[in-house]
């Protein structure tokens, strides 16, 4: 296995990358109006992507669901836009290389060899999104 990711370093392969808990193969198409891996019952508007190891391990990380996270390497089938969930008020000039699209995603391949966050760092993370949901401020922009 690798090591773990580092915040803001494009993947060697530059490819576009999903992270979740969900079981596809190459050839799936993700695609808008789907409920979300991460808030029950919102459906989401968009398609994640990122091009950081480390915004996609997150990814793979947080989503629900009992699966293991796993990494797949993507291709948009249409426009990307900044994810503005991450870069318009947390990040600006979008260092997690993060988008969206309103349009399918392709899925053409997987990374296996992916090291995710330490046990504190994902109980740091969870911590802090349960401290933003309590004040009301757990907003997703879609």
């Amino acid at each position: 296995m690798s090591s773990p990711p580092k915040p803001f370093e494009v993947h060697e392969s530059g490819a576009y990358l999903h992270g979740t808990k969900a079981d596809l193969a190459v050839g799936d198409l993700l695609v808008p109006g789907r409920f979300s891996n991460y808030e029950d019952g919102r459906v989401m508007n968009h398609v994640y992507v990122t091009q950081t190891l480390d915004a996609a391990a997150w990814g793979a990380e947080l989503a629900k669901g009992d699966g293991r996270g796993r990494i797949y390497i993507v291709e948009p089938l249409g426009a990307l836009e900044d994810d503005p969930n991450v870069t318009d008020k947390k990040l600006p000039g979008n260092p997690t290389r993060s988008y969206r699209t309103r349009e399918p995603v392709r899925i053409v391949g997987e990374i296996t060899d992916w090291a995710g966050h330490s046990e504190e760092q994902l109980q740091a993370m969870r911590d802090g999104l349960a401290d933003l949901k309590r004040q009301g401020l757990d907003v997703i922009y879609d």
